[in-house]
């Protein structure tokens, strides 16, 4: 009997420490999008030949990673953490980098979607 809670408890913990690094890798997967999106900037239309080789390997490594994630996570719920922390990124780069406007509505309407992507996170337990 106690060799079968024990058994269960560890499953347990195995399911959680994947889940853990799943999270983690989509976490990665969108930082990696936040990379090639800004690298897609410095590509100039891809006419720079090493902008171009960082932001496709960024690209490459990114999709990968969401992959892997999606193993462990719904697919709905990893697409829109992926997609977010990118939206996210994206936008406070371009605010830090190409001086875009940081005006009240666009930070308000980041706040919100990273609201969505802990909401996500959340409700995945």
């Amino acid at each position: 009997m106690i060799a079968r809670v024990r058994r269960r408890v560890q499953g347990g913990a195995s399911a959680n420490m994947e889940k853990d690094m799943a999270w983690l890798l989509l976490v990665i997967a969108g930082l990696l999008e936040v990379g090639w999106a800004i690298g897609l900037k410095y590509t100039e239309g891809f006419t720079r030949l090493w902008p171009t080789v960082f932001t496709a390997i960024a690209m490459v490594l990114s999709l990968a990673l969401l992959g892997i994630a999606m193993k462990s996570l719904p697919v709905g719920t990893a697409y829109a953490v992926w997609v977010g922390v990118g939206a996210v990124g994206t936008v406070i780069l371009g605010i830090v980098l190409f001086a875009e406007p940081a005006d009240a509505a666009r930070l308000v309407s980041v706040g919100l979607i990273v609201a969505g992507i802990v909401g996500l996170k959340l409700s995945s337990a």
